[in-house]
């Protein structure tokens, strides 16, 4: 559940996919700074209609997730040393299990959405590195406390993309590798794909 929560800033900027680069940025803490406010308000405002009818939060996510995130990077990291050796077409097959996965996961994180939750986005270290450059902020739960969340970027050829999230020191990358990394290394990526669809492999957060 905490890992949940945490986690909604980073589908309040990755929602917006809908925003033209000029809108947010072309950098990783303009895309932070100028998303997570409009998409916070607008489930603020409209979490009773998807409260209704979540599959239309579900498909909101879908649509503007997959271009501003590299789950397939994610997943090549997630598997670790269990993916040397896999083809190009078995990591899609287990980044959008994993997609998918996540999708289901954060569109009901954000049903419980709290409007006491605040962001905020601190100023960028030293120059962005293509490789790896991370936007630092801090998130105000409604109990009061704050913890820091950081957003993982690089560049690719299609722009800035998230390819992980480090919450209080803990990646998710990392979280969900030594999970499914053993899996794989025991039974096989078939066997771990689909146990993961069909919900037999369960994932803690």
């Amino acid at each position: 559940m905490r890992l949940r929560i945490l986690l909604l800033p980073v589908l309040a900027f990755i929602l917006s996919g809908n925003l033209s680069a000029q809108d947010r940025g072309d950098d990783p803490v303009s895309l932070v700074e100028s998303i997570a406010g409009k998409i916070f308000a607008d489930v603020t405002e409209n979490q009773q209609a998807y409260n209704a009818d979540p599959q239309l939060l579900e498909s909101l996510v879908r649509r503007d997730l997959m271009p501003l995130l590299d789950i397939g990077y994610a997943a090549r990291l997630i598997l670790g040393r269990a993916g040397r050796g896999l083809g190009q077409e078995k990591i899609d097959e287990f980044a959008l299990c994993m997609s998918n996965l996540l999708i289901g996961r954060y569109s009901r994180g954000l049903l419980e959405f709290s409007s006491k939750i605040k962001l905020q986005v601190l100023p960028q270290r030293g120059d962005l590195d293509e490789k790896l450059t991370r936007v630092r902020t801090r998130v105000t739960l409604p109990s009061g406390k704050e913890a820091p969340v950081d957003y993982v970027f690089h560049k690719t050829a299609e722009g800035w993309k998230a390819f992980d999230v480090v919450i209080e020191g803990i990646s998710y990358v990392t979280t969900y590798r030594n999970q499914i990394m053993p899996e794989v290394q025991a039974s096989g990526i078939d066997a771990v794909i689909e146990r993961l669809n069909t919900g037999q492999l369960q994932l803690a957060e």
